[in-house]
């Protein structure tokens, strides 16, 4: 755990007590703080009662006594409407934060030498599989990693900080929102495309609460932006000429040379590049860096060919990798062994996950698609699937997939919007897409290998559903077991772990 100070004997309010929550509150009264909790559901007040927490109905609290609002980052702080919470807190001037701007200040409350370093990574997809390899490429090079935030681990549940330390902390837009003094040592951000419109207002304040991780860009710090969208173009441009390190990471071809396309190999470099260009690569500050053709390229200098590494395939995949080649590089990792934990990373669960094979059949797992934005990621990487798909659908459903439906042999659909994504295939301008309405997840299994391996080609059935789980699951992560289980239920061999 890692104590807060500054709330020493001072009461704070603490709202939400799921993870993040139940965490935020042992980290201040760690630190010496009075927390107040309250939360909507009993079961979760009793929990924190059991824990020897002060539970407080904070509809009828004097808040005038508080020091701060801790809320749950799944209560609204500003659209729809802001919670009821919120709302007392502001009428009360009591400052509204969140459990990584805890974090912040706890660290920053250490003394200068004494402070761990952070990589924090947000976007809209891509950010789990950026963390875990982050995460695995420090921990290959045998640095001190601890990996939390919005995967896994709450990041006040992590251990205490160390100086040789590095937090490698997945951020979330609704915990952005909620930070004021957030200074990651490297703030990434993989990509932006419209999610959760309904918490921030419109494209305008999803796009604002991610640009929040760049607040503190500036001298020592590094700022890595994907720029295959708008908006990551348009944050990098107002980055320009702020101070620290700014790398542009894109599967976009802006540097001539590298790769298959020539280039230099990073032993030359220093020969090829004398003086500041040489160095900059030496010291791990790169201006772009290209993940184009399954190759990894940073200002014309051939860094990595990915053929090799199983569990990053496709065009997103790369991009991944080159996100936590050039994170690697800037908290002092070599070339060579930020190189050697990318093609040794074992994958993360329910993205991309091969689970199991049958015959000449591949199941993957990719349930944590949750919209069709990230499932274009996965369907974009195998030329022919037998796809599953289906939840409850998010705006837009499948539209943005269409150019997409040929590479799809048969879909089967489940969950709420089996209906509106059966329509959406039947009326493709391209022409109808084969599926059938499967319902739930093992129907859909079993009948999506009976289709592929009758084919008796080497196949994948991939789930990626395009659509949230809560319409059958409590998260994806349920939704993906459930896939694993009806794998195994046929009788498949399961995937080997690296």
């Amino acid at each position: 755990m890692i104590p807060v100070p500054g709330f020493e004997g001072r009461r704070i309010a603490v709202f939400g007590l799921g993870r993040s929550g139940l965490t935020a509150a042992r980290a201040l009264k760690a630190g010496g703080a009075l927390p107040v909790l309250w939360d909507d559901s009993v079961s979760s007040r009793m929990q924190a009662e059991a824990e020897g927490f002060a539970v407080e109905d904070l509809t009828t609290a004097d808040w005038s006594g508080f020091a701060a609002l801790v809320l749950s980052p799944g209560a609204p702080l500003t659209h729809p409407k802001p919670h009821w919470t919120v709302e007392k807190a502001k009428a009360a001037g009591v400052e509204v934060i969140g459990d990584i701007e805890l974090f912040a200040r706890a660290l920053a409350a250490l003394p200068e030498g004494g402070r761990p370093r952070v990589v924090a990574i947000t976007g809209t997809n891509g950010k789990s599989t950026t963390t875990a390899l982050i995460g695995w490429v420090l921990k290959q090079a045998g640095l001190t990693v601890h990996v939390g935030g919005n995967i896994g681990i709450g990041v006040l549940a992590l251990p205490e900080p160390t100086k040789d330390a590095v937090y490698v902390i997945e951020v979330s837009s609704y915990q952005l929102d909620l930070t004021t003094r957030f200074a990651p040592d490297v703030a990434i951000l993989t990509n932006v495309s419209p999610d959760h419109l309904d918490r921030h207002g419109g494209m305008e304040g999803y796009v604002a609460a991610k640009r929040r991780i760049f607040r503190a860009h500036g001298a020592g710090r590094f700022a890595l932006v994907g720029t295959d969208e708008n908006a990551g173009r348009d944050i990098h441009r107002a980055l320009i000429g702020s101070g620290g390190t700014l790398t542009e990471i894109t599967t976009r071809v802006i540097t001539v040379g590298g790769g298959r396309r020539g280039g230099v190999t990073p032993d030359k470099v220093t020969e090829r590049y004398p003086g500041p260009r040489g160095q900059a690569f030496i010291d791990g500050r790169l201006l772009t860096l290209e993940a184009t053709d399954g190759e990894l390229t940073g200002d014309g200098v051939a860094i990595a060919d990915l053929s090799a590494a199983r569990s990053l395939p496709g065009r997103h995949n790369a991009q991944n990798a080159a996100f936590a080649y050039a994170a690697a590089r800037a908290v002092g990792v070599s070339h060579e062994q930020a190189v050697e934990g990318l093609l040794s990373f074992p994958g993360l669960a329910h993205r991309m996950e091969t689970v199991g094979t049958l015959g000449k059949v591949r199941f993957v797992n990719d349930s944590k698609a949750t919209n069709a934005d990230a499932a274009r990621q996965a369907l974009s990487s195998y030329e022919r699937s037998f796809w599953i798909a289906g939840g409850r659908a998010k705006a837009g459903g499948i539209d943005d997939l269409e150019d997409l439906f040929p590479r799809v042999v048969e879909a089967f659909l489940i969950g709420e919007a089996a209906g509106p994504f059966a329509a959406r295939l039947q009326s493709s301008t391209l022409g109808e897409t084969p599926h059938r309405i499967s319902g739930d997840m093992a129907t859909a299994v079993q009948q999506a290998y009976e289709a592929a391996a009758a084919t008796g080609r080497d196949e994948v059935v991939l789930l990626s559903p395009a659509a949230a789980s809560f319409d059958q699951y409590p998260d994806f992560e349920a939704r993906g077991e459930a896939f694993r289980a009806a794998v195994l239920a046929l009788g498949a061999s399961p995937a080997s772990v690296a």
